[in-house]
C-alpha cells in the first residue's frame, strides 16, 4: 500500500503536546527515594521520563494548578486528599511561596527536563473569595456559580500575583487559564468552580485589562475557556471568550476539552468526528485565523488498562482532534495516576511509592517525541480508509504517525528514494516505543500498533 504525500498542501502549525501536574504532583514531588532502576530520585526519573526529549517522550508543556486551598482549610466534600490543593495565600495579597513544594518542584523539574512552556491553570478561585467559602459549589439541581462579580478584581489580583512570581523565579510561563470547565455543576469531589458563558467573558475582561497594566505579563497570554464537552456550549463560551477587544488582544487561541461524555444516547449525540467538524466550519467562518487548542482529555473508562486497548483509544482521538479540527496543541489530563482509572501515562502505586508505564505513555511519546514544536500539518493519504495517517514537515524533515487498528498486519510503502534513512517507532503489543533506523521504504505495520516514521 503506497503512501501519498504532498507537502505543498499545509494545515496548522503544531506547538506542541503537554499535560498536567494535578492531584500527583503534590505526592510524588516528595518521592527522593531512589527508583532501582535508574538509580535516580523516583520524582526526578518520573520527570524525566514525561519531558526529557532523550530520556523520555519529550512533552513541551506542564499544567501546574493554582490551588484554592482546601488542603489547608479542610472545607468541602473532597474524598480524595490528592484532590485537594494548598494555597500560597496567607493574606489577602500575602503569600507564603514555600508552600505547595512537592507540586513546584516537579514544575521546576519539568522545565529542567525540556518543558519549554508552563500554562497556569485554576479550577475555584481561593475560598476565602468564593461565595459558600468553599473550593466548589454547593449541592442542586441548577447550575450556582460560586464567584461573585464584586470578587474579579480579587481573583484576578491573586492569579496575578503568583503569575509573577514564578516569572521572577525564571519559568517559563506562556499561558494563565483562570477558568476550567465552567459548564459542570462542580458540586463536590474536587475543586471546581461553574460560570455562565457571560460570566466567564466578563472575569477574562478583568484579567486582561489587568494584565494589560502590568508590565511584567506583556508576554503573558489569557487561554480559555476550556469548556468540558466537545458538544455542549462550544460556541457560547467561545463568543463570550472572544467578545471583548481586551480579550481578544490576550488570547492567541480557543481552548478546549475533547471530553465526548455519554451522557445522550442515540446517532445524533454520538458522532464525535461530526461536532468537531461543525466546531471547526463555525470557527472558520466565524473567527478565521484564531487557532483552536485541546488542553485536555484522559480516556474517561474504569480500571487500570495499561495496554494497547486503551492506547489505540487516545491515538485516535489525538488523530481525530489533529486531522479534523485541526488544533495547534494537544494536552493530556494528568500525567500520573493513582487510581484504578484509565487517566494517567504513569502509575503509581501509594503503598510501596513504585511506578508502573502504560502503551498510553509509549504511544504519546510516539507523536511528542517525533513531532518536533513548530511544524506544520501536510496532507498525506493512501488507499486504505481504515488507515489513519498524519504528516508534518519542519526543516527538511517529514514525520508520519500510522495508526493501526486492525488485527493484522499491514503492508506500507512510504515515498522516499532508494537509500534515505528512516527512523522507525514502533509501540504495538510486544513493543515500547522501540526505535530503529533502516533505508527501506517498505514496511508492514504490526496488528494494533501506532508507528512513527521520520526521514
Amino acid at each position: 500500500m503506497d503512501i501519498r504525500i504532498d507537502r505543498s498542501k499545509t494545515y496548522q502549525q503544531l506547538e506542541g503536546f503537554g499535560a498536567s501536574g494535578a492531584w500527583w504532583a503534590q505526592c510524588v514531588g516528595g518521592w527522593d527515594h531512589i527508583d532501582p532502576v535508574s538509580g535516580m530520585p523516583a520524582r526526578d526519573r518520573i520527570s524525566q521520563l514525561l519531558f526529557s526529549k532523550t530520556q523520555g517522550i519529550g512533552l513541551g508543556t506542564y499544567r501546574y494548578n493554582i490551588g484554592a486551598g482546601s488542603a489547608q482549610s479542610g472545607k468541602g466534600d473532597i474524598e480524595n486528599p490528592l484532590r485537594r490543593t494548598q494555597t500560597f495565600e496567607t493574606a489577602p495579597g500575602v503569600y507564603d511561596f514555600s508552600r505547595d513544594e512537592n507540586a513546584v518542584y516537579m514544575l521546576k523539574q519539568a522545565v529542567k527536563d525540556g518543558a519549554r512552556d508552563v500554562i497556569l491553570f485554576v479550577n475555584s478561585p481561593p475560598e476565602r473569595l468564593t461565595k459558600n467559602g468553599k473550593s466548589h459549589c454547593d449541592k442542586g439541581l441548577l447550575p450556582k456559580e460560586n464567584l461573585a462579580p464584586h470578587n474579579y478584581r480579587a481573583f484576578v489580583d491573586y492569579c496575578l500575583d503568583i503569575t509573577e512570581h514564578f516569572l521572577r523565579e525564571g519559568l517559563p510561563v506562556r499561558y494563565l487559564s483562570p477558568v476550567n470547565e465552567p459548564l459542570w455543576l462542580w458540586n463536590g469531589g474536587q475543586e471546581g468552580c461553574h460560570y455562565r458563558p457571560k460570566s466567564a467573558g466578563r472575569l477574562l475582561k478583568v484579567f486582561a485589562e489587568e494584565m494589560d497594566a502590568r508590565p511584567a505579563l506583556q508576554h503573558v497570554r489569557l487561554s480559555g475557556l476550556e469548556n468540558g464537552d466537545i458538544r455542549w456550549f462550544n460556541k457560547s463560551y467561545t463568543r463570550s471568550l472572544l467578545k471583548y477587544d481586551a480579550v481578544r488582544r490576550r488570547v492567541d487561541s480557543v481552548d478546549i476539552h475533547s471530553y465526548f461524555l455519554p451522557f445522550l444516547p442515540g446517532p445524533l449525540f454520538s458522532d464525535r468526528k461530526a461536532f468537531l467538524r461543525r466546531f471547526r466550519h463555525w470557527m472558520d467562518r466565524r473567527w478565521p485565523g484564531v487557532a483552536v487548542k485541546m488542553s485536555e482529555w484522559t480516556h474517561m473508562q474504569g480500571g487500570r488498562d495499561k495496554g494497547m486497548d486503551s492506547a489505540l483509544v487516545m491515538a485516535n482521538v489525538i488523530y481525530e482532534d489533529l486531522s479534523i479540527l485541526n488544533v495547534t496543541a494537544w494536552q493530556h489530563w494528568i500525567a500520573v495516576s493513582e487510581v484504578d482509572y484509565c487517566d494517567g501515562l504513569i502509575y503509581i502505586n501509594l503503598a510501596d511509592r513504585s511506578f508502573e508505564m502504560t502503551k498510553r505513555y509509549y504511544a504519546t511519546g510516539n507523536f511528542s517525541k517525533f513531532i518536533p514544536s513548530g511544524a506544520v500539518r501536510v496532507q498525506i493519504g493512501s488507499d486504505d480508509p481504515a488507515l489513519k495517517l498524519l504528516a508534518f514537515k519542519k526543516d527538511g524533515k517529514t514525520t508520519v504517525i500510522a495508526i493501526n487498528d486492525a488485527e493484522r498486519e499491514k503492508p506500507l510503502t512510504l515515498p522516499v528514494p532508494p537509500g534515505t534513512a528512516v527512523t522507525v517507532a514502533i509501540t504495538d503489543d510486544t513493543h515500547d516505543l522501540v526505535q530503529s533506523e533502516t533505508q527501506t521504504a517498505a514496511f508492514t505495520l504490526s496488528a494494533r500498533s501506532v508507528t512513527t516514521f521520520v526521514f
